[in-house]
């Protein structure tokens, strides 16, 4: 049982603080309880596209002008952040299995790698590695942004690996090695299998997270969804029409990838596989 603290000089209960709060970025995934039509998720999604719609009907000039201008916009947003996750999910992986190493300087390299690129801003690093890395190394503006965005989420992919690793009992290890497997086999056909499908649900909201983030390649004159948006409104001087346009459609991806998140971290659970 709880026994409650009294203040000695005043001799006030004292109310328990709580021991940690869960406070998270991600988006507005659905929640237990959060089934119906009202729900927050369905408010916003489809309250989103309802707007989305009224104004292009209603106001063809100039919401569907824009609409029709943004699509290659679109694709190239797809396209740097599905190729930034895929190295950033190589890079993690690397780095997280460096960050349990028992080898001193491996360990060692991993650690700094996740404390220094998490320290600095991405849109820093993006800056970085297309100015001042650009006397040395050329890149283009997708290229850069993808390196970039790369590295940055490769520290954070990381940090899942290294916790989805450990979150796996050691008695795994222990039987894969009583089996005759070696470390390097225990660790590729026993422990990183389950690993993987413990982690995908974080590795969805890195996706999301990183969806929204592309937003930053635009300052590299990528044409991405928001640069496309920008010259749109740069040319019929149509800002609140071009950013609201803009807006309401990252809300619409974001909100759609995290409900598929949200479904497929209900499959896993069903399945045992989450802990």
């Amino acid at each position: 049982m709880e026994q409650k603290k009294i203040d000695p000089e005043s001799e006030e209960e004292l109310i328990p603080l709580p021991t940690h709060i869960n406070v998270t970025d991600g988006t507005l995934i659905p929640q237990k309880g959060e089934r119906g039509a009202l729900s927050a998720w369905n408010i916003s999604f489809f309250g989103a596209l309802a707007i989305l719609g009224v104004l292009v009907i209603a106001f063809p000039d100039p919401y569907r002008k824009i609409l029709s201008f943004v699509p290659d916009g679109l694709l190239v947003t797809f396209g740097v952040t599905v190729s930034a996750i895929f190295f950033a999910l190589f890079i993690g992986l690397l780095a997280g299995l460096g960050r349990i190493s028992q080898i001193t300087i491996v360990n060692r390299i991993a650690t700094v790698y996740v404390e220094v690129i998490r320290g600095i801003p991405l849109l820093v690093q993006l800056f970085y590695i297309y100015y001042a890395l650009g006397n040395w190394i050329k890149l283009s503006g997708p290229a850069a942004a993808i390196l970039a965005m790369s590295i940055c989420y490769g520290a954070y992919m990381a940090e899942i690996f290294r916790a989805g690793i450990q979150s796996i009992p050691k008695g795994q290890m222990e039987a894969a090695l009583a089996l005759g497997l070696s470390r390097g086999q225990a660790m590729r056909k026993v422990i990183l299998p389950q690993t993987i499908k413990v982690i995908l649900p974080p590795i969805g909201n890195e996706f999301i997270a990183l969806l929204k983030d592309s937003s930053l390649v635009s300052i590299l004159a990528v044409a991405d969804l928001l640069r496309r948006g920008r010259e749109y409104a740069s040319t019929s001087f149509r800002y609140f029409e071009s950013y609201t346009v803009i807006a309401l459609i990252y809300l619409v991806m974001t909100l759609f990838f995290s409900r598929l998140v949200a479904i497929m971290e209900e499959r896993l659970r069903h399945r045992g596989t989450l802990h």
